[in-house]
């Protein structure tokens, strides 16, 4: 059985449509310093080839966001025509010039004219709740004018790690305030009549994300708004963690309709985002059968999966897949995985279906049995070797079962998306690291070679004091 994706108006950067009737596409974000046009160019091309119909760049100030020209030149004299999208945080001048230069724009609600998340609560009375809006109206209608002479796409992405103060002195740490960050932008976008728009909402926590978006299309359809959605979990990890909490996430909003667009954030190579992506959608009728079948059939509170697959990632994908959104509204909260009859996993130990189903109970938030790794994929923000650096935490806490280590590129969505881990390691700065503890900034600007070993004194200091 396919599921009917929801209606949605069509959104157009540069030549491809996103939204209505078109395919599911698949991005993926780069990882290179943006000033660096061919290690960019060869990064983009590794990504296409891959299969990716989107390629992100970080354009953290105007000098990146100029250089996305030279980028898409290049590209384009090599035979590659996908649209580029720059990100842009904290600076909205940066999205104006970027807008000259890109086909899309992503754009924060929650830094674009606000500085960074202080984790103060601060009030606003009911008049500087109003002027913020109307500056925000201001500076927006700007933008909005410079991305129609361009005709440049934008996307509003809504990260839960970097709502705006404003926002969580009226409406909190919620769903409702990361949906209300969002509709304050789509409502302008609305009046100014510009509709190559594309939103996403993104959490670390599965429950979040899902909870978030659901109420967003919720809301936009009261409002007859029906832009595309751009699926994702952000800081998903690597490896088969980071695939299953993608899957679980993103799975869970494909089965129900939801998505017009997809990334699966993952701390590897970006190319390796791309077949991820793909099979997930590949897998969108078979999962959405047996996220039926297998609601119908829960049983002193456990969720039953018969399965078969090609491959172990396939069977992660499918798992997770068709569990996700029955764990994450708490049908059950026990879950069984089983080999089908005949299939090439029949003969294998059944602590393999253990350990899967532990791990998507873990992505779901119900059950912790090991470590919880919040990881980002790192892009041209991050100034240290993020990849060795997961490894190496890894190896040296995977014994903490329960103990969640947030492991972030840089400060703009890291203490937001690690909010509610117990420790967390952030890039400051080129070869400087900042350790935090919970969201308290605990050792600032440390040097790379000492960070590691730093974090692990911190969390063996804090066990010995507890457990006095």
């Amino acid at each position: 059985m396919t599921q009917q994706r929801r209606p949605s108006t069509v959104c157009r950067a540069g030549n491809l449509q996103i939204g209505g009737e078109n395919p599911i596409r698949i991005q993926s974000m780069a990882t290179v310093d943006t000033n660096d046009t061919e290690g960019c160019v060869e990064q983009a091309r590794r990504i296409i080839d891959a299969g990716g119909e989107l390629v992100r760049f970080t354009t953290q100030g105007q000098r990146e966001a100029l250089n996305m020209r030279n980028i898409s030149e290049r590209l384009k004299a090599l035979g590659y025509h996908q649209p580029l999208v720059a990100d842009v945080h904290f600076n909205a001048g940066v999205a104006d010039v970027a807008a000259q230069y890109c086909e899309k724009v992503r754009i924060n609600p929650g830094n674009y004219i606000d500085p960074a998340r202080t984790f103060r609560h601060l009030e606003y009375t009911d008049e500087e709740y109003q002027a913020e809006l109307q500056r925000l109206d201001r500076r927006l209608t700007q933008f909005i004018g410079i991305c129609r002479e361009h005709h440049t796409a934008v996307r509003i992405g809504v990260n839960h790690g970097s709502l705006s103060d404003r926002i969580m002195s009226r409406y909190g740490d919620t769903p409702a305030g990361i949906v209300e960050s969002c509709m304050e932008f789509l409502r302008i976008f609305r009046r100014e009549q510009f509709s190559d728009v594309v939103i996403s909402i993104k959490a670390s926590n599965t429950v979040v994300m899902v909870q978030s978006v659901r109420l967003l299309v919720q809301q936009m359809d009261s409002e007859d708004m029906h832009y595309p959605l751009h699926l994702g979990v952000t800081e998903a990890g690597e490896g088969e963690d980071g695939r299953i909490k993608s899957a679980v996430g993103i799975g869970a909003l494909l089965t129900e309709g939801i998505g017009d667009t997809i990334r699966v954030s993952l701390s590897e190579e970006p190319e390796c985002e791309i077949p991820v992506a793909r099979k997930l959608v590949e897998l969108i009728p078979e999962c959405t059968r047996l996220r039926q079948e297998a609601e119908s059939n829960i049983k002193d509170d456990t969720i039953t999966l018969t399965l078969d697959a090609p491959d172990l990632e396939t069977l992660q994908l499918k798992a997770a897949m068709a569990a996700g959104a029955l764990l994450i509204d708490r049908r059950a909260t026990k879950l069984v995985i089983q080999p089908k009859s005949g299939s090439k996993f029949f003969t294998l130990h059944s602590s393999l279906f253990t350990s899967l189903a532990d791990s998507i109970l873990q992505a779901a938030r119900i059950k912790f049995t090991k470590t919880e790794y919040i990881s980002c994929p790192g892009c041209g923000r991050t100034l240290y070797n993020l990849q060795d650096t997961i490894r190496r935490i890894k190896a040296a806490t995977s014994h903490l079962v329960g103990l969640k280590i947030g492991i972030m590129g840089c400060i703009v969505n890291g203490p937001g998306e690690m909010a509610d881990a117990d420790y967390g390691y952030v890039g400051a700065g080129r070869g400087k690291i900042s350790l935090y503890r919970g969201k308290e900034c605990v050792e600032k600007n440390i040097p790379e070679a000492e960070a590691v070993s730093r974090l692990l004194q911190l969390i063996d200091s804090d066990a010995a004091y507890r457990s006095r």
